[in-house]
């Protein structure tokens, strides 16, 4: 008895040397991250995301991005690994929708035309294929533009509108969507 006692007590910690890289793996991210952040009309905005490139992480072949990484008429967890996050320390408008103070995970959901809407869902913390529709708080039209300089890699700018508050873009290849946005007091 002792003996399978002990035995069983060897064998536990390689189990579990053996389980947590396959559990690891499964989240792991494999793009780069970054944070985006702009002071627009005195609030604090900013964005972190995954980064990924349009070639392949694990080979040097380009990949298909609009219909192929970004499917059509799906949603999109715009980035790579985790949820995209926007946090906004006052309220902001954002396509007719007031986005209350806080933090939010940010989806995209492209048409094969090229209409696109942005999604903002209440739910944070979520590996970034994992969206819930009950929880968006509002899906906003994105206008879409030929980007004046083509980008390898996915990219979100916050910046100043010229018309007064401010503006979100994501680029990536020769496409740019946009949604400007004003702060709300």
């Amino acid at each position: 008895m002792k003996r399978l006692l002990f035995s069983s007590l060897l064998l536990l910690p390689a189990l579990l040397l053996t389980v947590s890289p396959l559990a690891a793996q499964e989240k792991q991210r494999v793009s780069p991250h970054e944070t985006v952040n702009a002071t627009i009309d005195g609030n604090e905005v900013s964005v972190v995301y995954g980064r990924p490139y349009s070639k392949n992480p694990k080979g040097s072949e380009k990949r298909k991005i609009w219909g192929g990484i970004v499917p059509y008429g799906k949603v999109w967890r715009m980035g790579a690994d985790e949820a995209t996050i926007l946090t906004t320390k006052q309220p902001i408008e954002l396509g007719g929708t007031v986005i209350p103070a806080g933090s939010y995970s940010l989806f995209l959901l492209p048409e094969e035309g090229g209409d696109a809407k942005l999604i903002v869902n209440k739910q944070t913390g979520q590996w970034g294929t994992k969206h819930d529709e009950k929880q968006d708080l509002a899906r906003v039209d994105l206008k879409k533009e030929t980007a004046t300089k083509a980008a390898d890699q996915f990219t979100i700018a916050i910046a100043k509108n010229d018309s007064g508050g401010g503006v979100l873009r994501m680029m990536w290849e020769d496409v740019q969507y946009s949604a400007p946005f004003k702060v709300t007091k």
